[in-house]
């Protein structure tokens, strides 16, 4: 049997038997970033499973924004832990836009707002589909100011559009 190769929206809800509570580990793949954050030996780390991570990105309303940082924030909260895996966590953004445009070309009006989720720093996200222009053209649709620093797109003022993080 020929493989074939998973839709964005099959890896979406794949949930790769997580959510998993993990004791940290300097060298997980994920390791320094968590350390720059605080994270030590024996502190606690969730791997959310994609579906949750879109979850996140659904509930951040028109006019509002959210980062990295904070929806692992969020589901660092939810799963009653000190830390998020930024790694997977990212990896599982990327996932839940390129699912919400399989969506969005089915023809379903109702997608996950991917492009009101930034990378650390407020920074565009290059990876999301169409690139920084398009997510440039639909915050600007909703009244953010885009600028650019050398190559790279971000929001201007974009923390004071962050969701707050419970």
């Amino acid at each position: 049997m020929p493989y074939r190769k998973k839709t964005w929206t099959e890896k979406l809800q794949d949930n790769k038997n997580m959510p998993k509570v993990l004791e940290f580990d300097p060298k997980f793949p994920c390791g320094r970033a968590l350390e720059k954050r605080g994270a030590k030996p024996g502190d606690t780390v969730v791997l959310a499973p994609p579906v949750e991570v879109d979850e996140v990105m659904k509930s951040v309303p028109r006019g509002s924004l959210i980062t990295l940082e904070e929806i692992c924030g969020i589901l660092s909260v939810k799963h009653g832990t000190g830390f998020c895996c930024t790694l997977t966590t990212g990896i599982f953004v990327m996932i839940a836009a390129n699912a919400a445009e399989e969506d969005r070309e089915r023809g379903n009006a109702a997608i996950t707002p991917y492009w009101r989720t930034l990378k650390v720093g407020g920074f565009l996200n290059e990876k999301y589909p169409g690139g920084t222009e398009a997510q440039k053209d639909r915050l600007e649709e909703e009244g953010f100011t885009v600028s650019r620093k050398g190559r790279r797109y971000f929001v201007e003022n974009f923390s004071e559009f962050l969701i707050p993080v419970e």
